[in-house]
């Protein structure tokens, strides 16, 4: 219960959750397109995932990334090998980032990592998300 309260805060005060009712349709959501400014005052690498900044970009990117590959799968046969970004690896790259470009969003920064990280070749049956098949 705690962590839940403790959570709610933190999307109270950082705005997490988006915007108000009525605002304009999003393509992606979550602390992956807050300021980094913000988001880097709070981060602390060090502490892994025992950090609720730390934590929640880590599985928004993992959750992120992930979604970019089923993309790339459908289209191409391409995927990104996500063993390469575990917490030791990404929350300092993302707290970097964030440090040096307080006025951007980690969301560039893991598009980046996304376009420039070698693709593997994978096999992926076209349809079978059943939302989003055809």
């Amino acid at each position: 219960m705690m962590r839940l309260t403790a959570l709610a805060l933190l999307v109270l005060f950082f705005d997490w959750g988006g915007g108000a009712a009525g605002a304009d349709p999003l393509a992606t959501a979550g602390i992956g397109v807050a300021n980094c400014g913000k988001l880097a005052t709070d981060m602390k690498p060090e502490e892994g995932l025992n950090n609720t900044a730390n934590f929640l970009i880590f599985y928004w990117a993992q959750g992120y990334m992930s979604a970019a590959n089923i993309t790339t799968l459908e289209s191409d046969s391409n995927y990104v090998d996500l063993s390469k970004f575990d917490d030791k690896t990404l929350l300092p790259m993302i707290y970097d980032y964030c440090s040096k470009n307080p006025d951007k969003k980690p969301i560039s920064l893991i598009d980046s990592l996304l376009d420039k990280t070698e693709k593997l070749s994978g096999e992926w049956k076209k349809g079978t998300i059943p939302w989003a098949a055809e």
